[in-house]
């Protein structure tokens, strides 16, 4: 209990941090995406993804792909058979508009999830936000991880969290959801503030970022 309650003001803290921080660059970012991409909308259009207890949400993010993405993704088998097979990422991804790669190496299309972390949605430190769709295809591809996606959606998913610091996309599904698991066994708010010191180095290496 009060664990959950301080961490609970820690990310009310911090989403007011992130917000007067962050700002800026959402907004530059923004104005960016609409010159180089002018037919989409700023935010992504992405499926909905898995909260605490599996209760979905709409995660915030800045579009760093083309207008419906998914939808281009579901008409050519061949490109989500390698997305699937790689973890659900595709390097290099042929529905990258212009300047994507800068906006996900330095994680800029993930500042909006501070107004996620506002709301209660998500916390500055959690395992990763999975589609619900992503967590029922792995446990049929790796019935091993279902103890691991279990644990994970006990709690919210967070901005950074362990795979973040650990290697990103680096790091395939399996190895993924057993580092979010074993976050969500021995979370403490000591814990949380090493990932959350850890996380500029991190997002500063570009340490398998896509």
């Amino acid at each position: 209990m009060l664990y959950d309650t301080g961490k609970r003001i820690l990310d009310i803290i911090g989403s007011f941090i992130g917000i007067i921080l962050f700002s800026p660059l959402i907004i530059f970012s923004a104005i960016w995406i609409r010159i180089v991409s002018p037919k989409g909308p700023v935010f992504a259009d992405i499926p909905p993804r898995s909260g605490k207890n599996g209760k979905e949400f709409k995660m915030y993010k800045l579009r760093s792909m083309i207008p419906n993405a998914q939808r281009w993704l579901d008409d050519h088998p061949d490109w989500k058979k390698k997305y699937i097979e790689n973890s659900y990422k595709l390097d290099p991804d042929p529905r990258l508009i212009k300047g994507a790669k800068f906006l996900r190496k330095s994680s800029i299309d993930e500042m909006p999830q501070v107004f996620n972390i506002l709301k209660g949605e998500m916390s500055i430190v959690g395992p990763r936000a999975y589609f619900p769709f992503e967590l029922k295809e792995q446990a049929q591809r790796h019935p091993e991880t279902i103890k691991f996606i279990n644990e994970v959606i006990k709690i919210k998913p967070g901005l950074t969290g362990p795979w973040q610091v650990g290697g990103r996309s680096n790091i395939g599904f399996e190895k993924r959801i057993e580092m979010d698991a074993n976050y969500a066994k021995r979370r403490s708010l000591l814990y949380d503030i090493s990932i959350i010191i850890k996380t500029p180095f991190a997002v500063l290496s570009q340490k398998g970022s896509l």
